[in-house]
């Protein structure tokens, strides 16, 4: 719990100093005398919550996920007018005047600017954040998540209070400025409302894009360093599947009731590429030592909304030919119970429910089958049949990270502008992409876990890899150019994994798909 703690403490500051702090800066450097703290204290307390509760809440009312930034906005423009008119302000005062028995000071309203500002600044948060959604979106938010969002949430305040103190001092130093107090809350006011428009009208990306994100490594440390300490436990007795909303190609089964047989339980879900080249070798093994007392398990755990809909995991099933039990763990119940973390995951139990072994991510296929094959011998399997011999299509090269498009995935690798989110906006391409990112052209709306695309909607992507992959949902066309070379993509049915360009050998280039209007993309991955 300690080093919890002090990661989330960590990534938080990093965070506080990340060029995402841009948005927020005005105001808190113009905070006033008496007020940095009450600022932050704000901030970090609204921060909090939203990061924890937000979306879980925003879920289940069915409610839009960007509605807890507008509500910040709102606020923030109507204290930055409070500041600005004194008769609003007394107004928007008065009745916490009465509620405390007091009347309205200058320095009052001070932990509702931060109240509001945290629900802004919540879009900002880096790796950390992610995995706090994970475990939010599991609906089993415990003690250490509670821990480790608080963590965060003090070590992005502690830099911003730094600053405000900072700005604060200046203040007190210059003896003009003592003198002017009615103009310094008026000039904090406009700052108010300039962060308002800003942020409503999505002003300050570019600005952030155009710093360099100094930050980025040190997030990329704390994000493994996180998963590292919120996830796997080690485990004897395998978990039982828990929480499955509904079981594909078996009747419900418990790992107790195959006493005697080798289970293999694997984590998956139909749109990751990674679960889909790892998917040919559970298959392969579960044909070829089915007879020998093998059981494979497959837990389908979602990552997309559209991934929770059990006809479409049923039509993906189906398409991709899995004969082998597959288990619904639409609340991440059984994800939770092994501690899991990643796609695709394998964990192997031997004939008496005890866990014997774990893999996570693709490859060292034969070195899973030999203990497959060991653990069924001990468990008095007769003579086995031969190995299998499924290619290995794990990547040896490296290649452009998986580039996640909608905004409630905060994508970073973008060059040029993007739609607010839950808004529609015409955009224009950049005069050039940098590389392992991608631009748009064209209307498009952004919505939760996708873009979709609006008339001449067109997207160039900067990648490295040798085959490109789009989640795409909706029905209509993609066409491809491939440095001139044009193709067509036709997508329809439920949303799943599409293959836009495939070759020989990994290379450095560029790709412009244009989209059918209505179309939506969810995600990109390489290999």
């Amino acid at each position: 719990m300690l080093t919890l703690v002090l990661t989330g403490l960590l990534a938080g500051a990093v965070t506080g100093i990340s060029p995402c702090v841009l948005p927020v800066l005005p105001v808190v450097l113009t905070a006033g005398s008496r007020r940095p703290v009450r600022v932050v204290a704000g901030l970090v307390v609204s921060f909090g919550l939203a990061t924890l509760f937000g979306s879980l809440v925003l879920s289940a009312f069915h409610l839009p996920q960007d509605l807890l930034r507008d509500a910040g906005i709102a606020a923030l423009a109507l204290l930055g007018l409070g500041l600005v008119s004194r008769r609003v302000g007394e107004l928007l005062e008065r009745p916490f005047a009465r509620l405390r028995g007091r009347t309205a000071g200058p320095d009052s309203g001070a932990f509702s600017v931060g109240l509001a500002l945290g629900l802004v600044y919540v879009p900002c948060a880096g790796p950390v954040l992610a995995t706090i959604a994970v475990l939010g979106a599991t609906h089993r938010i415990g003690f250490g998540a509670v821990a480790l969002t608080a963590a965060f949430s003090v070590g992005a305040g502690l830099p911003l209070l730094a600053l405000a103190f900072a700005g604060d001092a200046l203040a007190h130093r210059v003896r003009a400025l003592r003198s002017r107090a009615r103009a310094i809350r008026v000039t904090t006011g406009i700052a108010l409302l300039a962060v308002a428009v800003a942020t409503a009208f999505d002003l300050t990306a570019g600005l952030q894009r155009a710093v360099p994100d100094y930050t980025a490594a040190l997030q990329k440390s704390f994000e493994a360093t996180t998963s590292a300490t919120t996830g796997l436990r080690r485990l004897t007795a395998a978990p039982e599947p828990t929480g499955i909303t509904s079981w594909l190609n078996t009747p419900p089964l418990t790992i107790a009731g195959r006493q005697g047989k080798v289970v293999l339980v694997t984590f998956w879900t139909y749109s990751c590429v990674n679960c889909l080249r790892a998917l040919p070798h559970y298959e392969s093994w579960y044909r070829t030592y089915r007879s020998s007392g093998l059981v494979v398990l497959g837990v389908h755990t979602p990552e997309f909304a559209f991934e929770h809909e059990p006809a479409n995991v049923a039509a993906q099933v189906r398409a991709l030919g899995v004969d082998y039990p597959v288990a619904l763990d639409n609340d991440y119940a059984t994800w939770n119970a092994y501690g899991n973390q990643y796609w695709p995951a394998s964990y192997l139990v031997d004939a008496s429910g005890q866990i014997r072994g774990s893999h996570f991510g693709e490859g060292a296929y034969a070195d899973t089958e030999q203990q497959i094959r060991d653990l069924l011998t001990v468990a008095g399997a007769g003579p086995l049949p031969p190995p299998t011999d499924v290619p290995d299509a794990t990547p040896l090269e490296p290649t452009t990270p998986e580039t996640y498009l909608g905004p409630a995935n905060a994508p970073v690798a973008l060059t040029g502008d993007q739609p607010p989110p839950g808004r529609t906006r015409t955009l224009h391409f950049p005069a050039a992409v940098a590389s392992d990112t991608f631009a748009l052209d064209g209307t498009w709306t952004a919505s939760g876990e996708s873009l979709t695309a609006g008339p001449s909607a067109r997207l160039r992507l900067n990648f490295r890899a040798r085959t490109v992959h789009l989640v795409l949902g909706g029905t209509g066309t993609v066409t491809i150019d491939d440095n001139g070379t044009l193709t067509t993509v036709a997508a329809s049915g439920v949303p799943k994994l599409y293959t836009l360009v495939s070759g020989p050998a990994s290379r450095r280039s560029t790709l412009t798909l244009s989209l059918s209007p209505g179309l939506q993309a969810y995600d990109f991955t390489f290999d």
